[in-house]
């Protein structure tokens, strides 16, 4: 047989030399179309052979081969190979295809991987098998059952784009006689060892399983059963795919290939036509173009194909699953046949897939990696899955949530158990089984259905949205951990059994979820980057035209027409127009453009200056008027014919709103921000914001319309983006950021004007930007796009030369950030690919924390992260003259990062601005260094901390966490209560390099976690004066203003984790050792433990900064070991225990002081209604008092006045109707309301609004955080509500004048009160006017100050007063109280036994004691002991009888509860105490008398003088009201008819000294109450009298 090509081929193939070469023309530009066919049929056992002679790195993917029966002669051919069908084999990457379907998943070498010159080979044995030869080394059989006739096939896809026939002959005898050796070897020992992992290379005339099972597979049946197929996967689309749906099956490589091809090709189609639209037909994976095969890779030019994948009519839709079920060929997936039954001729897929047996709501696809639960909307749970084999150690199981269901409360678990599904009944849930189960449900872990951690980690499964990833992995060490979305949570359980099975449990909103099989991090984030870009709005939109040497003579070029508003003006040749009096005028500033709109031609303008003074800002749009013929109205909104504009966040036709909430809000971008406006062919309009499309905003506009932007209110300036690379540059751009050289920072004396030559070369990526004259870099359309945008130095570094670039903007949409490095490939030799990381040769680059060289990781957990870095941080590299490479942050040498550069070979820097890294420029820093630096070899960046210099020592700040005691004149801090509410602050703000350092002295190793350590912005004298209120329970929950905290061995700033494996974890510090933190002159947070330095751990940290240290957990007490030389005896006076200061600090003159001390420089604005409100409101009172005269919505309303800072705005309910349901709504707007067009209901604000609705906070409609507060539409008539933006921008909820703590940040200024007059609501009226700004002397909280001696506890002060808390109950309509009084009523007790004033029933639950402001514990009695309030318990008082000494058991007895049974209430309440025999278990333990057997007497005759009554109580409801103590019955509500159930007990008086604290009886391992120990939570008495009931308790489920 000739070794030649067929003439006939892909429509991009070019045939050279004899026909034996062939070239895929435009390599750079297209990746597909490169099929080839040999010219002859295949003689059985030819090898038809082909030389790589060269790849490019544009693309992924890489050479494809195989053999197909069609005749080239008559081919119609496909796109690439893999679309190929009617008898073709095609092996792709380590895959092998059966016309287009996957048939082996790992065989032979990885075709991607081959470089050029390797050769690679496919031949037909005599027995009809495929082999694949690669360097001449045969890798086994990949197919059985091939017909005679058959033509060799070879795709030069992607990276592959030449390839040369070298030979079609046999192989040598002795390359056979290897392989059949080799084959034999492998299937022996295969055998021999049993492994569970079986791969075919090879096979021998006797196995015979094979021959079987591929000649079946062909045939369709395997004794008379369909053979399951798999679906299509190994179709490489040039599109992205219309649908993303989980059944769209495609591998994690195929996924990567996909995405980065499809959209390079979109985006470099220009001109060409066709693939404009991902989101139509020709972005199908599998459409049907007209005239080509439906399931092959559709052509660049192809549209409107179909949406689906799968739409050959002859396969099974991905959609429905694979006919036949499960296709895998795994142990556990081919009907229960062990690894021992598998001979070595046995095809497998060894892959993770759910297993076949399942619950019985479970519908599985995508062949078994696809689980999704039926009826979601009406069933939660009978949802379990298991894995088709036990897990590997280190094997990570990965699932990713496809779907989700707003309906139920719970969502996904997780885990891992040793049950085999086969013989498996499956429970209902996971948790529900008993043994052998490991699960993560929530955010803790469940062993055998019963909590082992309660707070596992800080991730909670439940608030998981759709797309995330959820895995597990038991190491080889027998430690079981759970990641989500690629970060480990550490270690879930220590000691987890050697088989297991990964389980999930698809309960409550989790409908669907598909098992994850690539788990690289960074192929991860490239995936994760390029779905969000593929599914960008504007993907395939015209983009403009980036010219770096334009016209500026062109005829055709956008201008502003010369005809604008008589306030504005035209400057820059027509490209910019502006306001020149825009602090004068906020009107008259309309500009259109020069020349009409063509068809998708993109008008985009960027902002570049703004005024402050004006509300509104840009306005952009089209019209139909000619500019050189109109009058110009002051806004073009007054236009009323042949307009549309975008105006704020919606958009006007003719002057009339069409679309309300219809984009990215005009009013609230800055200078430098970019708008855009085009109209599309089919007479649809965009609107672009910053390069992201809006969607469509109108439809029919005609063909001829100018643009039109409206320089309104704030906006004063803005330029035509026409060309941007000769784009003026914005102020901030032409800065070189921060330059300063700190102490540290390599500097240079001689050098300091030789970097001036440094500039970033004019050739780069795709998507960059050269600007500001080649120093600043950008990345255009930086959220749509996050990579192709590579940059690099004009010249080569010289060796000791510093190159540093400062990062100047970022964007928070992607994943990774920038990545820098350099590289030996000269800038025009280098074909720029998506990353630098892809490149494999002569490139060394730092990612994250890891050093890649070539793309391969040489070295993790590098001293500095380039994730963590924010806007200002420098970045530099320079290459020593003896070869190696030092990274430096803001100045800092971060030590060697590799060795072994060239010496004396050109290098180049190079930047990529991947991810959320959108601009840098070259600093002045830039240049040689000194030459100490350049052959340096000190790399350790800890030293040891000598004992603190002599001086003033530090001091805790008197502000801190309420469960802290301050001692030692404010030198040592201890925690007295629970394991959290232990935050302190250094005294006064540190100095640079000042380093605040503690001991710790004592620990408690009951509890888990230990202290934290950071810097923060919050100032402490900002916090309410009472240190109860206003201050997070733990430090990484502190978000009010930035902090920077070290949490074990994690960085977090703001609680979101920065880095990870800092150091040494803080959770193993014991007594003794100490802990610091400065702050250093480079802007950086350090570490110190035990005086030895851990470098940086933060960066950009701000230089107003407090040390805050957290006694969380295991650490209860601490002592400040540190000085300072520059403090003043008198300003840090430490704070007096018994005289503590509500205002503190009256030698600090800033405005926070101010106020706190001198309230009467305060003048509280007057507040009123503002005139413009819904249509149902009605004004009276002077605007104070507002009323919704009809219906139950429309009742909007807002202040006329912004709330100022720190003023409380409050008004009263007047008048409620129970007619209607819910209530009223409060908030805050951040934008102008005498222009708002109130909708019916506040719900429907969803511009710059945040609200407060029944128990949630709403921000812009979405739901930002519940269980907030109390219950708003259970606040009855005559409550006063109030709201407050304090000094922080932090909005809060004040009921009855008690703050209910931050509902949302980040609260805009000015802003404006908002009320919801809705449902039951009908009147409110202000009252604010009479009550001073918060802060003030009259409206100081009660703090530990004011508090009397009888406060004091072994003096110690406590938090509130032992007295009881007010019995009242302010809420009069309380719905669960009503339900339990009906419940009450049920039990026919005589009402002599309560009491007869009902105000002193008291309803528990969680709108009632928040509006009360109930604290969770109280004290009581003489001495003082701790009880918690019954919180979810109503409480019904009862009558006291007169011969009790009243006052003295109310003041100086203790509370305690009982919890009992239903059937003992009547019996207790007749004796007025608490009984033997009246709780439900343990409440007797009568004295037995054995018999001479050992059997006990009957007890019937026992005399009552042998009873030894014993009564249980407990100070916690949480311990009493266990079912086991107060049985749950059931009853019948008798107004709605629903059954519940309910349960009771007893709140009772116990004398001091009649009971015997001791430990709970139930072997309860979990806490049950957090402020009382399981050692201390049961009462026991024995003395008569000894108790007083004081109300029955009664909670209904």
């Amino acid at each position: 047989m000739a070794a030649e090509l067929h003439p006939r081929s892909g429509k991009l193939i070019g045939l050279s030399n004899s026909n034996r070469t062939a070239q895929r023309n435009q390599p750079v530009q297209e990746f597909n179309h490169g099929l080839v066919l040999s010219r002859e049929p295949l003689r059985d056992r030819d090898v038809f052979t082909v030389r790589i002679d060269k790849k490019v790195n544009s693309w992924s993917g890489s050479i494809e081969i195989g053999v197909t029966a069609l005749d080239p002669a008559a081919l119609d051919f496909p796109s690439s190979a893999t679309g190929l069908k009617g008898g073709s084999w095609i092996v792709s990457g380590c895959s092998v295809l059966r016309d287009g379907r996957s048939v082996l998943e790992e065989y032979g070498r990885d075709l991607d991987q081959l470089a050029e010159g390797d050769r690679v080979g496919i031949q037909r044995s005599p027995r009809g098998e495929l082999h694949l030869w690669v360097n001449g080394q045969d890798c086994g059989a990949a197919a059985s059952g091939l017909p005679p006739r058959l033509w060799a096939v070879v795709d030069l896809y992607g990276k592959c784009t030449q390839v040369t026939v070298v030979s079609c002959e046999p192989p040598l005898p002795s390359a056979e006689r290897e392989a059949t050796v080799r084959d034999v070897e492998r299937e022996d020992e295969e055998d021999e060892e049993e492994e569970e992992e079986v791969v075919v290379h090879g096979g021998r005339e006797d196995t015979g399983i094979t021959a079987l099972v591929n000649v079946a597979t062909m045939n369709g049946t395997v004794n008379g059963e369909e053979v399951p197929e798999l679906s299509c996967m190994h179709s490489r689309p040039d599109k992205f795919p219309n649908n993303l749906e989980p059944e769209t099956v495609l591998t994690e490589h195929q996924l990567f290939d996909v995405f980065n091809n499809a959209i390079v090709s979109l985006y470099r189609s220009e001109d060409q036509g066709g693939g404009g639209d991902v989101g139509g037909g020709g972005g199908s994976r599998e459409g049907g173009a007209t005239g080509t095969d439906s399931s092959s890779r559709s052509d660049r030019g192809s549209s409107n194909g179909g949406g689906t994948v799968n739409s050959d009519s002859g396969v099974g839709s991905a959609g429905g699953g694979a006919p036949g079920g499960n296709a895998n060929h795994s142990p556990a997936g081919n009907g229960g046949v062990g690894p021992g039954m598998m001979t070595g001729g046995m095809t497998t897929n060894d892959a993770l897939l759910f297993h076949e047996k399942c619950g019985t709501l479970i519908k599985l696809s995508n062949n078994n990696k696809t689980a999704e639960r039926r009826r979601p909307l009406d069933e939660f749970n009978n949802g379990v899955v298991m894995t088709n084999r036990p897990l590997r150690h280190n094997e990570m199981f990965e699932i990713r949530i496809d779907k989700l269901v707003d309906k139920w409360s719970g969502s996904i678990e997780i885990g891992v158990t040793t049950h085999n599904p086969n013989n498996l009944d499956y429970p209902a849930t996971m948790t529900n089984l008993r043994s052998g189960t490991i699960m993560m449900s929530g955010c803790g872990i469940l062993t055998n259905g019963k909590g082992t951690r309660r707070e596992y980690c800080e991730f909670s499964l439940d608030e998981l949205q759709e797309g995330d990833h959820i895995g597990l992995m038991r190491k080889a060490s027998g430690a079981l951990h759970f990641y989500i979305n690629g970060i480990d949570q550490g270690v879930a359980a220590a000691q987890t059994p050697g088989v297991v099975y990964g389980v999930v449990d698809l309960y409550g909103m989790a409908v669907k979820v598909t098992i994850v099989h690539n788990h690289n991090h960074s192929d991860r984030l490239r995936r994760n980057n390029a779905i969000m870009r593929a599914l960008s709005p504007d993907v395939g939109r015209p983009r403009p035209t980036l010219s770096l040497t334009p016209d500026p003579e062109g005829p055709d070029r956008l201008l502003f027409h010369p005809n604008c508003g008589q306030k504005a003006a035209i400057i820059s040749d027509g490209r910019t127009a502006l306001r020149p009096h825009a602090t004068d005028d906020f009107n008259h500033g309309v500009v259109l453009s020069s020349r009409p709109l063509r068809s998708n031609e993109v008008f985009q303008v960027r902002i570049d200056k703004m005024v402050d003074k004006w509300a509104g800002s840009i306005e952009i749009g089209v019209t139909t008027h000619n500019p050189a013929y109109l009058q110009l109205p002051s806004t073009m909104t007054n236009l009323r014919s042949g307009t549309w504009m975008m105006t704020g966040n919606g958009v006007m036709h003719n002057g009339t709103t069409i679309l309300d909430e219809y984009g990215h809000n005009l009013d609230r971008l800055k200078a430098g921000d970019t708008v855009g406006v085009v109209r599309k062919e089919d007479g649809s309009l965009h609107f672009f914001v910053n390069g992201v499309a809006q969607g469509p905003a109108a439809w029919n506009v005609p063909s001829s319309v100018y643009a039109v932007v409206d320089l309104y209110g704030q906006a004063a300036q803005a330029t035509i983006m026409d060309d941007m690379a000769d784009l003026p540059p914005l102020p901030e751009d032409s800065s070189e950021g921060p330059v300063a050289m700190s102490p540290g920072s390599p500097c240079s004396v001689t050098g300091a004007n030789t970097a001036n030559d440094l500039r970033f070369h004019q050739l780069h990526g795709t998507n960059a930007v050269i600007t500001n004259g080649g120093r600043t870099a950008l990345r255009q359309n930086c959220r749509s796009e996050f990579n192709d945008a590579i940059v690099i130095s004009n010249r080569c570094l010289r060796d000791g030369e510093l190159f540093e670039i400062v990062i100047q903007k970022m964007v928070d949409r992607w994943s990774g950030s920038i990545e820098a490095g350099v590289t030996a490939i000269r800038p025009e030799e280098l074909e720029f690919p998506n990353t630098m990381t892809d490149i494999d040769y002569d490139t060394w680059m730092l990612s994250g924390t890891a050093i890649m060289q070539d793309g391969n990781t040489m070295r993790n957990n590098y001293g500095c992260d380039l994730d963590s870095l924010t806007t200002g941080s420098r970045i530099g590299m320079m290459r020593s003259a003896s070869g190696d490479l030092h990274y430096y942050i803001n100045g800092v040498d971060q030590g060697v990062a590799c060795t072994g550069l060239p010496p004396g070979k050109e290098v180049f820097a190079v930047i990529d601005l991947y991810g959320q890294c959108v601009q840098v420029s070259i600093t002045s820093s830039s240049g040689p260094l000194d030459n100490s630096f350049c052959t340096s070899n000190i790399t350790e960046k800890s030293f040891p901390i000598h004992s603190p210099v002599a001086g003033v020592a530090h001091r805790f700040h008197s502000k801190h966490g309420k469960n802290v005691v301050l001692l030692g004149e404010g030198c040592q801090a201890v925690r007295v209560g629970g394991y959290a509410h232990g935050i302190v602050f250094s005294g006064k703000e540190l100095k640079t390099d000042e380093l605040f350092e503690v001991k710790i002295d004592e620990v408690d190793e009951q509890w888990s976690g230990s202290l934290h350590v950071g810097l923060t912005t919050l100032a402490p004298q900002e916090l309410p004066s009472c240190p109860l209120s206003g201050l997070s329970p733990s430090l990484p929950q502190l978000r009010a203003k930035v902090t920077w905290l070290l949490c074990g061995s994690e960085v977090r700033r703001n609680s979101l984790l920065q880095r990870q494996n800092y150091g040494c974890s803080l959770d193993r510090l014991t007594v003794g050792n100490r802990v610091g933190v400065k702050r250093c002159s480079d802007d950086t947070m350090h570490i110190l433990i035990d005086g030895e330095d851990l470098g940086p751990a933060a960066t950009a940290v701000a230089k107003n900064v407090y040390a805050v240290l957290d006694l969380y957990g295991r650490v209860t007490a601490m002592s400040i070991v540190s000085s300072s030389v520059m403090e003043d005896m008198e300003s840090i006076k430490a704070p007096s225990l018994s005289s503590e200061s509500c205002s503190e600090g009256e030698e600090d003159s800033t405005p926070v002081r101010e106020v706190e001390s001198e309230p009467c420089a305060l003048v509280p604005t007057v507040m009123a209604f503002l005139e413009n409100h819904g249509k149902n409101i009605q004004l009276s009172n002077q605007n104070l008092t507002a009323a919704r005269v009809s219906s139950y919505n429309q009742g909007l309303l807002v202040t006329a006045q912004p709330l100022p800072r720190q003023q409380l705005f409050q008004f009263q309910i007047d008048r409620l109707n129970p007619s209607w349901t819910s209530s009223l709504s409060l908030g805050v707007i951040g934008h102008s309301p005498d222009r708002l067009n109130f909708p019916s209901t506040a719900c429907c604000l969803k511009r710059s609004a945040w609200l407060l609705q029944r128990d949630s906070v709403f921000h812009n409609s979405l739901k930002i955080c519940e269980n907030y507060g109390p219950n708003l539409d259970t606040c009855p008539e005559g409550t006063v509500l109030g709201l407050l933006v304090d000094a922080n921008n932090c909005l809060h909820l004040y009921v009855n004048g008690m703050d209910q703590g931050v509902a949302a940040q980040d609260i805009p200024s000015p802003c404006y009160p908002l009320l919801d007059l809705y449902g039951q609501c009908e009147q409110v009226t202000i009252v604010t006017n009479n009550v001073p700004a918060v802060g003030g002397e009259n409206g100081e909280a009660r703090c530990q100050g004011d508090m009397e001696k009888a406060d004091m506890v072994d003096g110690i002060k406590e938090s509130v007063c032992w007295t009881p808390p007010p019995e009242v109950n302010p809420n009069k309509t309380c719905e669960y109280q009503a339900l339990c009084s009906r419940f009450k009523d049920l039990l026919t007790l005589p009402d002599g036994y309560f009491n007869e004033d009902a105000k002193y029933n008291l309803c528990y639950c969680e709108s009632c004691h928040k509006l009360r402001g109930d604290e969770a514990y109280y004290k009581r009695g003489e001495p003082p002991r701790d009880y918690a309030l019954p919180f979810g318990w109503c409480r019904f008082a009862l009558r006291i009888k007169s011969h009790c000494e009243v006052s003295n058991a109310l003041k100086k007895w203790h509370i305690a509860y009982h919890g009992t049974s239903v059937g003992a209430l009547r019996r207790t309440l007749d004796h007025s105490q608490l009984l033997p025999g009246t709780s439900s278990i343990f409440s007797v333990s009568p004295a037995k008398t054995e018999g001479p057997n050992g059997y006990s007497e009957p007890e019937e005759n026992s005399a009552p003088g042998r009873e030894v009554p014993r009564v249980q109580l407990s100070p916690t409801m949480r311990y009493s009201g266990l079912e086991i103590f107060a049985p749950k019955v059931q009853f019948q509500d008798p107004r709605s008819h629903r059954r519940h159930q309910a349960q009771v007990g007893f709140q009772v008086c116990v004398r001091p000294g009649s009971y015997k604290v001791g430990p709970q009886t139930l072997s309860t391992s979990e806490p049950l109450d957090p402020r009382f120990s399981n050692a201390e939570i049961e009462w026991i008495t024995k003395e008569q009298g000894g108790t007083l009931l004081y109300g029955l308790l009664i909670r209904v489920e």
